[in-house]
């Protein structure tokens, strides 16, 4: 069964007061997201890959030791960041629940530390790639980048939050000013009940 591209829990130019504009979502997820799910079907269609969940085809074709990533691997994988991605922001203004705030002060020192590593760690990514709060294997808390379409899921971690800092998240609202748009998207954006909820 093909792969759909899911509507964005929220109308397009519902995050614009919060610092991500109609503009860039319709880009970002109208044609670059759907671009993944083009591609990603495509390329599966008549594989072994084909009938396979998300995670599945994303674990299956993950190369740890490859210098680049094949076509699966990175449709797939970009598909299901994104995902994840719009489901993680909100135009409400939503409290960290006390749960989270917990695991993060007690993994981090602080959540202002928290956020400086997180908006560290995406500055830091050179080129496309994404930033992301995990729960590691052994149940911790720590804040993780990956290159172009990797994610948590290849390392057996689970992705608590992410963001996308590849140019075409940005670029519309922001221009190169990368660091300004994590600190916006932790400020701002974030639906820190869903970023609890993967707990």
């Amino acid at each position: 069964m093909a792969f759909d591209l899911p509507d964005l829990p929220y109308a397009h130019d519902a995050l614009e007061s919060k610092g991500m504009s109609k503009e860039t979502l319709e880009y970002h997820h109208d044609l670059h997201h759907k671009a993944y799910v083009d591609n990603g079907n495509k390329l599966i269609a008549g594989t072994e890959w084909e009938g396979k969940s998300l995670e599945e085809i994303i674990t299956g074709t993950y190369q740890p030791e490859a210098v680049a990533q094949n076509g699966i691997f990175n449709n797939i994988s970009q598909l299901w960041n994104h995902n994840q991605f719009w489901e993680m922001m909100t135009p409400n203004t939503v409290a960290m629940p006390g749960e989270l705030e917990k695991a993060i002060t007690d993994s981090f020192g602080s959540v202002d530390k928290f956020k400086e590593e997180f908006s560290a760690a995406g500055a830091g990514q050179f080129g496309s790639g994404w930033a992301w709060l995990v729960k590691d294997r052994d149940g911790g808390l720590k804040v993780t980048k990956t290159e172009n379409g990797v994610n948590p899921l290849c390392f057996g971690q689970t992705a608590l939050l992410g963001c996308d800092v590849w140019e075409h998240s940005y670029y519309i609202d922001f221009r190169n000013k990368r660091p300004a748009y994590l600190t916006n998207f932790l400020d701002n954006l974030v639906d820190w009940e869903n970023v609890a909820s993967r707990m």
